[in-house]
């Protein structure tokens, strides 16, 4: 009996040194993760990385680990236009079945989903916010976008002109649009159009200012976009990819 107890004693001493060179090894591979990726994707600060599953020394051994999860707070996406980024902030990213080469010099997830926030400041850099001729004596121009409720944008757009036998316009007034994704763009289009004083626009003309699209390319991994829905603090947008590559 004195032998099955120092075995069992030595059993869940062993057991508890494994967890603890687990949980060691893990974090370590987590930090050396967040700087590789920092480093690739040229981030001004060192993102989160979260490696799931128990244990993990064995999925090493196995050259594939189950579940890696990976915050950056800020990113500065391309936007096609050249010397402009676009901030996103929050994307968080869940990378399923991250194969990695035997020098830990490259890693692949199989699939990976995640979300992000582009906040209704960035996104206005997209309209235009420099006062356009409409027509009939009248500029109008995009000042302002937030949540319109239902998943809608509300813009505000300022409207200033004089016709001639009319009175002077200067006022701003908002129209609800709707946001979706198309070939990794964010596209703004207004459900109508805005009521100007009784005056009746050129729908091109108008429209040349209340809709609009901004490309967000080159996410980390070559992650896309997927959803996009306007929300309290801005657009919040989904992505995903599949072979997405965390290094190499």
């Amino acid at each position: 009996m004195r032998a099955l107890r120092i075995l069992l004693i030595l059993v869940v001493i062993l057991g508890a040194l494994f967890v603890i060179a687990d949980r060691v090894a893990v974090h370590f591979a987590e930090g050396e993760a967040a700087d590789k990726l920092k480093t690739t994707e040229h981030l001004a600060s060192t993102p989160d990385v979260d490696i799931k599953g128990f244990p993990f020394l064995t999925q090493v051994a196995g050259g594939s680990l189950d579940d890696v999860r990976v915050g950056i707070k800020d990113y500065d996406a391309a936007t096609g236009e050249p010397g402009r980024t676009l901030r996103i902030d929050d994307l968080k990213a869940d990378m399923l079945g991250v194969d990695f080469s035997g020098d830990y010099s490259s890693a692949t997830a199989a699939t990976a989903t995640g979300t992000a926030t582009v906040s209704y400041g960035e996104l206005l850099k997209a309209a235009k916010s420099e006062p356009t001729d409409v027509g009939l004596g009248v500029q109008a121009q995009v000042v302002g976008l937030s949540d319109g409720g239902n998943g809608k944008i509300k813009v505000a757009i300022r409207v200033k002109g004089s016709v001639v036998g009319a009175v002077p316009v200067d006022r701003t007034v908002s129209v609800l649009s709707t946001v979706t994704v198309r070939d990794d763009r964010v596209q703004v289009h207004a459900d109508g159009l805005p009521v100007i004083g009784g005056l009746t626009l050129a729908e091109n003309r108008v429209r040349a200012i209340t809709d609009f699209q901004q490309a967000i390319d080159l996410l980390p991994g070559g992650i896309k976009l997927d959803e996009v829905r306007a929300a309290a603090d801005g657009v919040e947008i989904s992505v995903k990819g599949s072979d997405v590559k965390l290094a190499g």
